[in-house]
C-alpha cells in the first residue's frame, strides 16, 4: 500500500511547519503522494512546487474551507484545482476575509469582556498573517501570561467566546472548487462542531444535500476515526458512489497527529473509491 496523506497544514494557515519544512517532513516520512490543505489559502502549494526536486513525492493541490449552514458545520476539502482560476481565488478570499473578521471579534471580546489584551503591534502582526486562528491567539495568551499552554487558552477561553461568526456555506465552497476544476471532498465526515458526532441518519441527510450541491468525495480514512467510523464513512461513500480520500490532518506541534497517520494501512488493498479519486485527479497510483 503506498503511503498517501491528503490532509495537512502549514504556517500559511494553522500548522507550525513552513511549506518548505513540511515538504522535508513528507520526504522523511517516505510519503509518496500528499496534498497541502491550508485553511482558506492556496499559496502554500505554490511554495512547495517551487521547492520540489526530481524524485520527490507527488504533490496534489489542496485547500480546506470552513463552512456552515442551518444544519451545522462542515469542512470541505478541494483537490486538483487550477490555482489561477478566478473561482478558487474568489472563494479563498471570501473565506480569508471572514476569518480575519472572526479574529478581530475574538480579540475585541477578550479585551472588553475578559480584560485580556495584547500590545497593538502584536495584534497588527496577528492580523497580517495569512490565516490567523485560535492557535495563534492561544500562543499570544501564553506569551503574555494569560494561560500556561496554548491548549488551555483555547479550551478555557477562546473556544468559549460567543460571537457572531461568518462562514462560507457548503454550496459556495463546493461550487468554487468545481468551477476551479477541482474535486470537492467532505473532510472527516463523522466530526461536526467541537465534540459533535455526525452518524447514521444525520450523516445520510447531510450527504444527500451535499451531493446535490456537487460533493464528489468523502475523507474515508482519517487519523481520528475509530474502525467503526471508518467503516460507516466508507459505506456511505459506496452508497452515494463518492470518491474516497485519506488524510492525517497534520498540523505540526499544534495537534498530536503524526504525518501519514491516515488509517489507510488498515485496508487490505487500495480502496476502489481512492483508486477512482486518483484517476479523476490524473495521478498514477504511486
Amino acid at each position: 500500500m503506498p503511503l498517501i496523506d491528503l490532509h495537512m497544514h502549514s504556517t500559511v494557515s494553522d500548522g507550525t511547519d513552513t511549506p518548505e519544512e513540511l515538504l522535508q517532513r513528507v520526504r522523511e516520512a517516505k510519503i509518496t503522494l500528499f496534498a497541502l490543505t491550508d485553511h482558506d489559502a492556496v499559496k502554500g502549494c505554490g511554495m512547495i512546487r517551487k521547492a520540489l526536486r526530481a524524485g520527490d513525492p507527488v504533490l496534489l493541490n489542496g485547500v480546506e474551507f470552513s463552512c456552515r449552514d442551518e444544519e451545522g458545520k462542515y469542512h470541505i476539502l478541494g483537490y486538483g484545482y487550477d490555482p489561477e482560476s478566478e473561482a478558487i481565488r474568489e472563494t479563498v478570499e471570501a473565506g480569508h476575509q471572514m476569518r480575519i473578521r472572526k479574529v478581530e471579534a475574538r480579540l475585541d471580546y477578550l479585551r472588553t469582556v475578559l480584560g485580556i489584551s495584547f500590545p497593538e503591534e502584536e495584534s497588527r502582526r496577528l492580523l497580517a498573517l495569512d490565516n490567523p486562528g485560535k492557535p495563534h491567539i492561544g500562543n499570544l495568551m501564553v506569551k503574555y501570561g494569560y494561560a500556561k499552554t496554548k491548549d488551555q487558552a483555547i479550551r478555557e477561553y477562546i473556544s468559549r467566546i460567543r460571537i457572531h461568526s461568518e462562514y462560507l456555506c457548503p454550496e459556495q465552497a463546493i461550487q468554487g472548487i468545481l468551477q476551479g476544476g477541482g474535486i470537492p471532498v467532505l473532510a472527516h465526515p463523522a466530526f461536526g462542531s467541537g465534540e459533535q458526532l455526525i452518524l447514521g441518519e444525520e450523516m445520510d441527510r447531510r450527504l444527500h444535500r451535499l451531493t446535490e450541491y456537487g460533493l464528489m468525495g468523502l475523507e474515508g480514512f482519517y487519523s481520528g476515526f475509530s474502525p467503526e467510523q471508518r467503516a460507516e464513512t466508507l459505506a456511505f461513500a459506496e452508497k452515494y458512489h463518492l470518491y474516497v480520500t485519506a488524510g492525517s490532518d497534520y498540523h505540526g506541534t499544534n495537534k498530536r497527529v503524526r504525518l501519514g497517520n491516515t488509517g489507510l494501512d488498515q485496508a487490505e488493498c487500495m480502496p476502489e473509491g481512492l483508486q477512482r479519486f486518483l484517476e479523476k485527479a490524473g495521478i498514477d497510483c504511486p
